[in-house]
């Protein structure tokens, strides 16, 4: 297994050059952020959604995926999730607000901007249908998650608002929406015109590379000092306890292995921005789940083909 370990390394190296180009382009260049800004809107809004729709329009030729991955990924991020209250809790002694913006950055990946290029280029075309019901489910069920608890710990329920407000972020969503019209056109047997077909594949090509860039540019916003020992423990969990939890519910499930591979490797990614955006809503735990983020990036060039080798 190990032996594909220089393969896996030479190919998200390459990725990440892509995440440190943006860091400097900001850092060195004196980029504005508003270019950052402006670059994430595009790629968000129209180059990984067009990606994600050309790949779920074919999943009619693809290979039927095995739905109980669904348990395996989202049974691992309950069990994280309550080990981070937790240690947040005795190690920190955080009040319940931030103990669930804790938890959540140790199961809240960059799934889309990191997830998606490296599943295309490490696991290939097979693995995208996997990314894309990891994707779908995976914004509304632990915004979900983190909202429950944040309210339950100051109120003792669930209010309307805060429900209605996640399922207006799923509603709007355009990379859930490319990837549920991707999926209905697949099976609807229509042929795409050419023209448009081309139009749509030289966006998609934009997606990787231009997705990689802005998380570098991204990160150089923000530092690694401000709760450095609670980041540390957000990144435990993130690279380490998360994975090894989905690699072992995926083996006691019996998930064919294109699926416990990149279930594993998804499970494996950096801290993602909305961890941050959480953190931010909540006004709690912001200087550590920004450090987190930044770290857990910099460890994951290492740790995540490493475990994709490990699983391969």
């Amino acid at each position: 297994m190990l032996s594909t370990l220089p393969h896996h390394i030479a190919l998200s190296s390459s990725l990440f050059l892509l995440i440190l180009l943006g860091y400097l382009v900001v850092r060195i260049g004196k980029w504005s952020p508003n270019v950052t800004k402006g670059l994430s809107k595009f790629v968000f809004n129209i180059a990984v959604p067009a990606l994600l729709f050309k790949s779920m329009s074919r999943i009619s030729s693809l290979p039927a995926v095995d739905m109980r991955l669904l348990v395996a990924f989202f049974g691992s991020c309950l069990c994280v999730f309550a080990i981070g209250r937790l240690l947040s809790w005795k190690l920190f002694k955080m009040d319940g607000s931030a103990q669930s913006v804790f938890g959540l950055g140790g199961i809240y990946g960059n799934n889309v901007f990191l997830g998606v290029p490296l599943a295309q280029m490490a696991l290939g075309e097979a693995a995208m249908p996997t990314v894309a019901l990891i994707i779908a489910f995976n914004g509304p069920l632990l915004w979900m998650l983190v909202t429950i608890s944040v309210e339950w710990s100051q109120q003792g329920r669930l209010s309307r608002a805060g429900f209605f407000h996640t399922v207006k972020s799923v509603i709007s969503n355009p990379v859930i929406a490319s990837i549920m019209l991707g999926v209905l056109y697949g099976f609807s047997g229509l042929q795409m015109p050419d023209f448009v077909d081309t139009s749509l594949h030289m966006t998609a090509k934009a997606a990787a590379p231009t997705a990689l860039v802005v998380i570098g540019m991204g990160l150089a916003e923000y530092g690694i000092r401000e709760g450095w020992r609670q980041s540390v423990v957000i990144t435990s969990l993130k690279l380490l306890v998360q994975p090894l939890l989905v690699w072992a519910l995926a083996l006691l499930i019996g998930l064919p292995k294109t699926e416990m591979q990149t279930i594993v490797m998804m499970a494996s990614l950096p801290v993602g921005v909305n961890a941050y955006l959480m953190a931010e809503h909540f006004n709690t735990t912001k200087g550590p789940v920004a450090s987190s983020m930044v770290l857990s990036t910099m460890l994951a060039a290492f740790v995540t083909p490493l475990l994709i080798a490990l699983t391969s």
